[in-house]
């Protein structure tokens, strides 16, 4: 296991949502991407991740892009619903979430990670994220419209796989996911060391399993970085979708341009 730091952690987690496919991890600490991976598939793997990566004294913040909350059977969220009245014109618009399509044996995967990190690391579901708090919280986010919104983008990336979506397409957005990715490194907050992940892969040809799990170790490493905007620039610089009782998705507002 690795070894527990006292600066605060951003830990992001691209959540499949079923226990047969793998979701991306990774971790942000000092405005650095200390670690990624596309590659986890059972639950356990990922609480036991977040427990290598936590902070011992300065707050932790878990972002994952997969419904927290499900109260509804059937239907959509208030969240997804709201969060899609503001985003569709951007193509970034929400799955709609329900019981009836997420659930395995009554379980949501994203409930249940949501009461292991609050059972073995004493997280809490928040809808909030206090500026520069030393708590540990988990949150639900959305890569599609925080990329639009971070990066100014007319419309989202086409990297995932779509409907007469060419592999040479979903490589060209990839791509430009990485290069917009590395711009990073001079925002507020930054994120550095992220050339073994953005530039140590050639896209183009990827396939398969391959190019899904770089695709959920990128969309992990954009979920990461949302926490830790969040955390730096406090409520302010949140849209909240929907309640923490209902369901909620935190998308950052775009940061102020020179």
């Amino acid at each position: 296991m690795a070894k527990k730091r006292g600066k605060p952690s951003f830990i992001g987690i691209d959540l499949a949502w079923s226990d047969k496919n793998p979701s991306g991890v990774a971790v942000i600490r000092e405005g650095r991407l200390v670690a990624s991976t596309g590659g986890l598939v059972k639950l356990s793997e990922i609480v036991d991740f977040v427990g290598a990566h936590l902070s011992r004294r300065n707050g932790s913040i878990v972002a994952v892009d997969a419904p927290l909350r499900v109260p509804n059977e059937t239907g959509i969220r208030a969240c997804d619903r709201a969060l899609s009245a503001d985003w569709q014109q951007f193509q970034a618009g929400a799955y709609p979430a329900n019981r009836r399509l997420l659930a395995r044996d009554g379980v949501v995967r994203g409930e249940a990670l949501t009461a292991a990190l609050s059972e073995r690391f004493k997280f809490s579901e928040s809808d909030v994220v206090p500026r520069r708090t030393k708590a540990r919280l988990v949150c639900e986010v959305y890569p599609h419209p925080a990329l639009v919104a971070l990066f100014g983008l007319d419309r989202t990336l086409k990297y995932k796989r779509g409907r007469g979506r060419s592999f040479e397409e979903r490589w060209s957005e990839l791509d430009r996911y990485r290069s917009l990715l590395r711009t990073l490194r001079k925002a507020n907050p930054r994120l550095r060391r992220t050339k073994r992940l953005l530039k140590g892969t050639d896209v183009y040809g990827l396939r398969g399993s391959a190019l899904q799990a770089y695709e959920d170790e990128l969309d992990a490493v954009t979920c990461a970085y949302i926490a830790s905007y969040l955390w730096r620039h406090g409520p302010r610089a949140a849209r909240k979708y929907g309640s923490l009782k209902e369901g909620h998705i935190l998308v950052p507002k775009p940061p102020k341009r020179r």
